[in-house]
This record gives C-alpha cells, structure tokens and sequence, in this order.
C-alpha cells in the first residue's frame, strides 16, 4: 500500500479490513485525497470516497455543442450505447421546468440504485417537514435542585441529532458554551453524575441496510442523537528512520477508542507499505499492524469512533474541569434502547447549543455527501412526524426515527405524485444497497423542489460543477462549469448524477442519469467522464423544447 492511486469522488465500497490515508485530518475540507495501493496478502483494501484530486485524470475532451433536442438525444445515445456499457443497466431523464416537457429518457422507469442521490430525498422530507431555518438543540438538563451553587442530582447532556456539533465554527467550542452557562447560572459543583443521553432517536445506531464492512470508516459513523465531530476521529501513522524500529500509530482524539493495540513496525526504505487498521463492529479496539516504509511520510486515516456518546460526555466533562466547576460522579450514558422513565420527568433546562440553520447543516451534507448529516436530519424529521402521529391509533409494531422518518417521506412522495413503488428508500443516505428509485422519480423530485419558496437555498446547497463540493473537480473549463448544480452518487459499480442544469439556449432543465452494474475495463475512462459529457450536452443545448 506504498503507491499513491486516485479514487472516486463519493465512493461508499466495502471491505473495513483496512483504510485509505486522508490529508485532511478532523474535518472534510477541499483537500485532494489519496489511495494507496492495495496489498492483498492478508487483507482485501478499503476505499473510501472524499473528493477527486486535481489533475488525477486528464480532462475529459469537450463534448460537442447540442443544437437541437433531437440531436441532443443521438448524442446520448452515442454515449450509452458504446460496447463496454453492454452488462451495464442506464436510467435517464431529462425534463425542461419550463415547460414540463420531456427532452430525453432512457428507461425511466426502471429501479436502480440510486448511491448519494437518496440524499434528495431525505432534504426533501428535512425541508418540508422541519423547516429550512430550524436550529438543532443539544441542551443540559439539571435533575436536581440546585443549592448554594450545587446542582444536587445528575447533569443531563441531551442531543437532539445535530450532526454538525463540534464541526462548525458556531460550536466548535459548545463543550465551553455550555460549561459557561453553568457559571452564569452560579453552579460549581454537581452532585450527581454526568449522563450523556441519546435517546432522542430511537432504533439502532446504524442506518438499515448500511453494510458491516463499511463501518469502521467515517463515511459510516454511527448516526446518533448526540454528535460531536462527525463522530470521527483520525489515525496517524508514523514510520520510524530506520527498518525494523516500530512504527508509532496516534490517535487524535486520544480517547476515540478503547484501546489501540499496535504491532506495526517499521519496513525497508521504499518497500512497498503494508498499513492495516482493523476495528470489530461495535468493539472498543482498533488494532494496527503490518509496516510501513522508513523514512516516509506520515499518513492519516479518518475513522468512525465506536462510542460517540461517551466521547461528547468526556469532552464535556472536560470543559466543566477547566471552567472550575467540579463534577463529583462519573460520565454515563444512555441510548435506546435503554430507560430510564424518571431521569427527564422534572428536568430544567441549564444550557443550550444551536446549530446553524437547517438549510447551512444540509448544505454541507449534501456539497461533501456526508451521510451522518443526512440519517440524523431524516430522523430528526422522524421524531417530527411520530409526534405529530399522536392523535392517530398506535402502530402495532415498533416503530424506528427512521421508521417514522420513511413514513413521513412516503407521505411527502404521495402528495408530490411518486408512487411507492418507484421510490424503495430503508434509509437517509443511500449507502444501503436495498435503496431503489426510478429516474423519473428523481426528476419528479426536483420539479417539485424547483417550485418550492426555498428552491434557490436548495439549488445552491448542492454541488456545483467545477467549483465545490463533490464536483469542484468535475467539468472544469466546460459549459457546465457554475452551472450544474447536482447531487452525485457513486459506489461500486455505480454512477448517479441528479439535479439542474440552464441550456444555453435558456431553458432549466432538471435530469437525473443513473448508471448500475458498469464493471470499467481497465483501459476505459471512469464513468464520471461519460455521466459528466452528457451533463455538458445538456448545458450546451441550444434549441427549447
């Protein structure tokens, strides 16, 4: 795993066995990754997606202008009909918002995978239901009297599903907010425990369907209630100077795992690199081993943390600490399916933090595909609707915040005019493989966003060719370049491209083209560059429909 090789944008693969080094360390910034090459005696790589590196591939050659909606669909057909797309399966539909009509669809009805472009809906459903300007609170709960500067009872961390506590410039420092507004209320000391609770959302952690061999890497971080950095921690990895020195591995933060077991050393200089890190579902350890060049670089790797209620409740006490505020118990949590019925009975509210608005939190889902923000929003809209449901007979079943959330989606497909059939979401962020949808579904789903008062917000919330987010890389110097706003989705074997796109004859267009089961030869370009040509095609029609 010495060699540095490119890799796709969202990318969500599997195999957890071992990981892909990341340049940029805590926070998902614009910083190109790497993949090293894969060493597969023992182990099968782990890849995982961040955003393509400048200059990994050449630029594609500019597609040809469209000057008509009929040549517009030969061009297409051009693309999706070359020899080595033979065992793959397309899905396309393109249709004008001006007005209504169809420009071109290919199989537009079939169910495909549609990878990020789930996201769509779950911002959707979020907007809808929540609201574009809605702040997440994650709040403390005194239980207790307070007496002469002592809170005589638990202290409560409640989260209420902010994805983006700890990430954001607002509350990147919510541990010391909330400890100063301890002090404002002229508390000292806690007699009591410090309980990080989770229970807002209740169902299991993970999303359904998201697969076992995905989720040591940050792209699966637990979804939970109460967030704190993305859930994520990083690993660095530091070859010693000399082979056979071991090889130091530091975790950052130091606490986000139980216990690092370390067995790596140090190889001959430019030997290939062998570096593996391995974390058990659910389990407390990371364990690293194999070896790594002497002498070179440092690398990073970016993982889920295991325990993310447990992390918050140790930053948190951490805080109290600095700000002199003495904590006589110890940080326990709670999660579902745990109760504790009494806890929250007479609680009183001692502090709070707020998230940016909705519309800034999806923003920077749906630019970096960031699957956590999109399974918390689509259970927050969840918890929403089941309250909303109180007045309605009980289901029989249990039922999950995402549960309720689907729910409350299939009711918003309904009233937009998508069947159920042609839309089979189990979960937020289409990491799952039992996600379908039809094209036609998706373009239906951005027509209806399209006439919405919060259309603009949503329209810039998502990548834009050439400039940010999962395409600041994709159709630079082409007419789609600020001009494609869309929703990428890639995983193996599959490409997605959904969204909006302005013809330069003046029309809008919305189009979602969808390709599954496309193994590429090695010699072929990636499937982007195909997915990207036709975006260009449409950014380059002249005539109106």
């Amino acid at each position: 795993m010495a060699t540095a090789t490119p890799w796709r944008m969202d990318r969500q693969p599997g195999n957890w066995l071992s990981m892909a080094p990341l340049r940029d360390t805590r926070r998902m910034k614009q910083t190109p990754p790497t993949r090293p090459g894969a060493h597969l005696a023992a182990l099968v790589l782990a890849t995982f997606a961040l955003l393509l590196p400048t200059g990994t591939f050449a630029q594609a050659p500019p597609a040809p202008a469209a000057h008509s909606i009929a040549a517009l669909g030969g061009q297409i057909d051009a693309i999706i009909h070359q020899a080595r797309f033979a065992g793959a399966a397309w899905g396309i539909k393109v249709v004008s918002l001006d007005s209504g009509d169809t420009l071109y669809s290919y199989r537009p009805d079939h169910l495909l995978l549609p990878a990020s472009t789930a996201k769509l809906y779950t911002a959707a459903l979020s907007l809808d239901t929540v609201g574009a300007n809605y702040r997440i609170p994650t709040r403390l709960l005194g239980t207790g009297p307070i007496r002469q500067g002592t809170l005589e009872g638990p202290l409560v961390l409640y989260g209420m599903g902010d994805p983006s506590l700890g990430a954001t410039d607002a509350t990147a420092d919510w541990a010391d907010q909330l400890a100063r507004q301890l002090i404002a209320r002229g508390i000292r000391r806690i007699r009591g425990n410090l309980i990080a609770d989770a229970r807002y959302f209740t169902g299991p952690r993970l999303g359904p369907g998201w697969e076992a061999s995905d989720l040591q890497n940050w792209y699966a971080a637990p979804a939970s209630a109460l967030t704190v950095d993305e859930n994520t921690m990083t690993a660095t990895v530091h070859p010693a100077n000399r082979p056979g020195w071991p090889t130091r591995v530091t975790l950052d933060p130091a606490d986000g795992v139980g216990t690092l077991r370390n067995t790596m050393h140090t190889g001959a200089t430019h030997s290939p690199a062998n570096i593996n890190l391995y974390r058990a579902p659910n389990s407390p350890t990371l364990y690293a081993f194999g070896s790594a060049p002497a002498g070179s670089p440092v690398q990073h790797y970016r993982l889920a943390i295991n325990d993310p209620l447990r992390f918050a409740g140790a930053q948190l006490q951490r805080a109290l600490a600095q700000h002199g505020i003495k904590l006589l118990g110890h940080v326990r949590t709670l999660r579902w399916p745990q109760q504790d019925t009494d806890l929250l009975a007479h609680a009183q509210l001692l502090g709070e933090v707020l998230s940016p608005p909705l519309i800034d939190v999806l923003r920077s889902g749906l630019k970096r595909s960031q699957n956590l923000y999109l399974q918390n929003l689509l259970q927050i809209a969840g918890v929403r609707a089941q309250a909303a449901a109180t007045s309605d007979p009980p289901p029989t079943t249990f039922m999950s915040s995402t549960d309720w959330g689907l729910h409350a989606l299939q009711a918003l497909l309904k009233r937009i005019g998508i069947a159920p059939s042609e839309a089979l979401l189990e979960e937020g962020t289409g990491l799952s493989r039992q996600d379908l949808t039809t094209p036609a579904a998706l373009v239906r789903l951005l027509q209806y966003l399209a006439a919405q008062p919060y259309a603009d917000q949503l329209r810039n919330a998502l990548p834009i060719a050439g400039v940010d987010g999962t395409l600041k890389w994709r159709m630079r110097d082409t007419p789609a370049a600020g001009n494609v706003h869309a929703k990428t989705g890639s995983m193996t074997y599959v490409d997605c491209l959904a969204g909006y796109v302005t013809t330069a004859g003046g029309e809008h267009l919305a189009f979602a083209i969808m390709l599954n089961h496309y193994h590429r030869p090695d010699s072929a370009p990636p499937a982007g560059r195909d997915i990207d040509a036709i975006a260009e095609l449409l950014a380059t029609l002249q005539g109106r429909s």
